[in-house]
């Protein structure tokens, strides 16, 4: 990370600053950061507009480089960052995907009240705990057979399914029914498959959780009844990604890239921007192994997903279904797709990269569930340890702004080396405990590194997104318990 931003930036609206294109020798459009007065300092601090800036001038990027208001420092792209790319002439960078390629969230309700989970929360997330391993290192408690990483790397969630984890009406609730097509195992390197293999299924660590809420307020009757929520009732939240298995494709093509832009001769402010032309064979080997990694972590929620109903039967002695927890959505927050947009009012296929940011589809496209066609694609935004978490959902000005993108999360203001440094464990379980929320957690390390003070205010970030027009608030859920890996 480098010093405070002193750049060149201009307020274009309450919610909307500009990074002209003239601020930086080679940007090719201007930079964008969706925020308000109050948290545009917090983002100066730690210069995360310099990398806004620096994807700016990247090849092919339509538009301008777009950041989220819950943008801080990542590799290369800003985390909170979104791109699209010209299919022709522009190029795909693992930078602008991260290394936990589709890290993700869903959202799985109940018809439990609240009220009645309150006094069983400690046993359900004691039983998640024994249920779902979780933790950095931990092995999963299946074993693959022989290739059969290859058809989850292939085929993801549906995979998942096949094999009697979760029910059939799951796929069509998850972001790309849970598999991208572009995938080829192939194009995944024995270390990553090997990587992957003993986690299948496992939570992992950091900021990665499951969490046992409440629906605490409505903004949106027609929204909320449509996806299912009511005030009152107990929803639960799985956060997690591809694990190793992700985290190696990403360093495999970072390094296959960094020879790309040297082949290609590309001209780039950060060599963590290391990327190559969209229909190049590197940029399209890439592209079918990060879809590999996505539909990795797919499988890996759609299994946990199918513990955690398994741990809520046994503490009810109640089937799933009588429980009513049906999946509500499935999004992911670090990934390329190629998507339909309209650019300079005609329909083009572009390569759109979302590193720390949503996608948030309005009512009408084809990619939304028909359940949820009139009213949108739900938005999942999940709050730091301990605050609220939000339901939104895609609306039409959101595609114009931001190519249908919203922000995932509160966004760090400290490193987890610098949380460490200030929080200590045992006030944060106090301080938990006091709310009337039961933590558990695999290390008193992760509770330090992920306090909320390392976090912004996640109800201000998403009042920026919901006034700035990306997605419009549906709920706001609050935590009853918390499982940490």
């Amino acid at each position: 990370m480098s010093k405070r931003w002193n750049g060149a930036l201009e307020k274009k609206g309450n919610y909307v600053y500009e990074i002209p294109r003239e601020y930086k020798k080679g940007m090719r459009v201007n930079g964008r950061i969706f925020t308000d007065e109050e948290m545009i300092e917090s983002i100066k601090k730690d210069n995360a507009p310099e990398q806004v800036a620096n994807v700016a001038a990247m090849p092919g990027i339509i538009g301008a480089s777009l950041a989220m208001p819950d943008i801080h420092w990542g590799y290369g792209f800003p985390i909170g960052g979104v791109a699209a790319m010209d299919m022709e002439d522009g190029v795909i960078s693992p930078g602008g995907v991260g290394y936990d390629i589709n890290c993700g969230v869903r959202l799985v309700r109940t018809n439990i009240p609240g009220e009645e989970v309150i006094k069983d929360v400690r046993k359900l997330i004691d039983e998640m705990y024994d249920n779902v391993p979780a933790g950095i290192g931990k092995k999963a408690k299946i074993d693959l057979k022989r290739g059969e990483l290859n058809q989850v790397l292939d085929r993801g969630a549906q995979w998942a399914v096949e094999e009697g984890f979760g029910w059939d009406k799951d796929i069509e609730r998850i972001e790309d029914q849970g598999s991208m097509d572009a995938a080829d195992p192939g194009r995944v390197s024995g270390k990553a498959k090997q990587r992957g293999e003993p986690q299948l299924g496992t939570l992992g660590g950091g900021n990665h959780f499951l969490e046992i809420q409440k629906v605490d307020e409505i903004y949106d009757e027609k929204a909320a009844k449509a996806f299912g929520i009511e005030e009152g009732v107990t929803v639960v939240m799985i956060h997690t990604g591809s694990r190793g298995c992700g985290h190696q494709i990403a360093s495999d093509y970072i390094r296959e890239m960094e020879r790309a832009v040297v082949k290609y001769g590309i001209e780039l402010p950060d060599r963590q921007l290391a990327c190559a032309p969209v229909d190049s064979k590197e940029g399209k080997d890439y592209f079918a192994a990060m879809a590999c990694g996505a539909n990795y972590a797919w499988a890996n929620r759609q299994m946990i997903l199918h513990w955690v109903r398994e741990s809520f039967e046994k503490v009810y002695r109640e089937d799933a279904h009588d429980l009513g927890m049906d999946l509500v959505y499935d999004v992911c927050h670090n990934i390329a797709k190629i998507e339909k947009h309209d650019v300079d009012g005609k329909r083009k296929k572009v390569m759109v990269h979302r590193k720390g940011a949503t996608r948030a589809f309005p009512p009408g496209r084809k990619e939304v569930p028909k359940m949820y066609r009139d009213v949108g694609q739900p938005v999942i935004i999940p709050g730091d340890m301990g605050t609220a978490s939000y339901l939104l959902r895609g609306v039409d000005t959101g595609m114009d702004l931001s190519w249908g993108s919203t922000c995932h999360g509160a966004g760090r203001v400290m490193s987890r080396t610098g949380a460490r440094k200030v929080f200590r464990a045992a006030q944060m379980k106090k301080e938990m405990s006091d709310k009337g929320i039961y933590v558990r957690a695999a290390s008193d390390r992760v509770l330090e590194e992920e306090n909320p003070g390392a976090y912004k205010d996640v109800s201000k970030v998403v009042g920026v997104t919901h006034n700035a027009g990306l997605s419009r608030l549906v709920a706001k859920m609050i935590p009853l318990g918390v499982m940490k890996g």
